[in-house]
């Protein structure tokens, strides 16, 4: 389907003169698009689907990067914000719907016994971090995953510019299910956190989280569930209920607000009543809006199967595409990764095609099949029957042209335009 992206490519061209990478979020900005064959701006969402500024229409595979977990403009949700619209949205005192939220997370999450509020997940987590050192009067953090901008862990990664020395040698990496590199180093000196995804694109192994909760217990040091992509898709109470293991804090965030800007650390009252002496302060901590969304979505989440459907769907829609990828011949160049609500595309390369350009290609050929696709499925309460076979039916058509690009050597010369840079990689 020939699609023009006019408008968005005008609008990218005035947005970069006053706005660095024209977006407030590296993952959505045009840095992670196929230039001039994807929309640069969205103009509105319904249910599962997206319209770009040109009019064009998707199903969205992205939402938000996993913020939205029951679809575009869901009524529950779109009812409790304009409710609470007509009665305001930032009071000069706390209001009854912090207690409230509050009162639902610590019902649902394991380790939750307090819970305070943020704006994102990089709040969330960075008030854990703050938290782990005040409770130890340690330093060192050990990390796992992607768990924001903040310094003490961007410092970690290749996105290191203007994080001081100092900060960043506070942080050590850490490789996902390798119990005997955490024993090593959490043995050899002191450390306040050991923060982690509790899963992302692999599974964790037999015993590695029950593991890492003993390691930890022993070592003094606190363990830190990132449950910001996990939370509200795996089980209502996050990776922790559906593995069974219960750390000391968590971080939340995405899925909890349908789309609206929140966080939440949430943990055992004995670290957590230290909030009342390290500082974590926001203005906007208690936004009515937000608070009345998340509300919204959780009950609806309790009250309908939700997370049952986001494994369904997601199941489906990935043993379909596995067999479009065996079909065509591309196990060696795709894969997929992760637990069925939130499949990852592990793309690899070919001869002198690299891994990047194939994931340029199937991106560029599933936005011109109407599908909005960054690099993994990010299931949602919205998506249908309809939006299932469509989904397939794209893959075939792209996956079949990918196969003939590749045997025919001309898959890069023919793409039509740049191969996307990586960010960088921490899964």
């Amino acid at each position: 389907m020939n699609r023009s992206f006019e408008k968005s490519n005008k609008m990218l061209g005035r947005a970069l003169e006053i706005i660095p990478t024209a977006s407030q979020t590296f993952s959505k900005s045009h840095l992670q698009y196929p230039k001039g064959h994807a929309p640069m701006f969205i103009e509105r969402g319904l249910g599962s689907r997206v319209w770009d500024v040109d009019g064009n229409e998707y199903i969205d595979m992205v939402n938000g990067l996993m913020a939205v977990s029951l679809g575009y403009n869901d009524p529950d949700v779109n009812r409790a914000v304009m409710e609470q619209l007509s009665k305001g949205i930032c009071f000069s005192l706390p209001s009854e719907l912090e207690y409230e939220l509050a009162q639902l997370l610590v019902e649902i999450i394991p380790c939750a016994e307090m819970v305070r509020f943020g704006k994102n997940g990089s709040d969330a987590t960075s008030a854990a971090i703050r938290l782990s050192r005040a409770y130890t009067g340690r330093d060192k953090v050990a990390v796992c995953g992607y768990h924001g901008w903040q310094d003490w862990y961007i410092g970690s990664t290749a996105r290191h510019l203007g994080v001081p020395q100092p900060v960043r040698a506070l942080t050590q990496t850490v490789p996902y299910n390798d119990l005997e590199a955490l024993e090593n180093i959490l043995k050899t000196e002191t450390y306040a956190a050991f923060i982690l995804e509790p899963m992302n694109v692999e599974l964790p192994r037999p015993g590695y989280l029950e593991g890492i909760r003993k390691l930890t217990e022993s070592t003094g040091t606190v363990l830190v569930f990132d449950e910001i992509v996990t939370g509200f898709h795996y089980a209502l109470g996050g990776a922790q209920e559906y593995f069974g293991v219960t750390p000391d804090l968590s971080s939340f965030g995405k899925g909890m607000g349908n789309g609206m800007p929140i966080g939440a650390i949430v943990g055992k009252k004995e670290i957590m009543k230290l909030q009342d002496d390290i500082f974590f302060s926001g203005t906007f901590g208690g936004e009515a809006l937000s608070l009345a969304a998340s509300i919204a979505a959780i009950k609806k989440m309790k009250r309908e199967p939700v997370i049952k459907q986001l494994w369904s769907f997601g199941g489906r829609l990935s043993a379909a595409v596995e067999k479009v990828i065996a079909a065509n011949g591309l196990g060696d160049v795709l894969s997929l990764k992760g637990l069925d609500p939130w499949k990852v595309l592990s793309f690899s390369g070919r001869g002198d095609v690299s891994a990047m350009a194939v994931r340029t290609f199937i991106q560029k050929e599933m936005i011109a099949q109407g599908v909005l696709l960054l690099s993994s499925h990010n299931m949602s309460y919205a998506f249908t029957e309809g939006d299932h076979v469509a989904v397939v039916s794209a893959y075939e058509k792209t996956l079949d042209a990918l196969a003939s690009g590749l045997k025919r050597g001309t898959l890069v010369a023919e793409m039509g335009c740049p191969v996307i840079e990586p960010i960088f990689k921490v899964r």
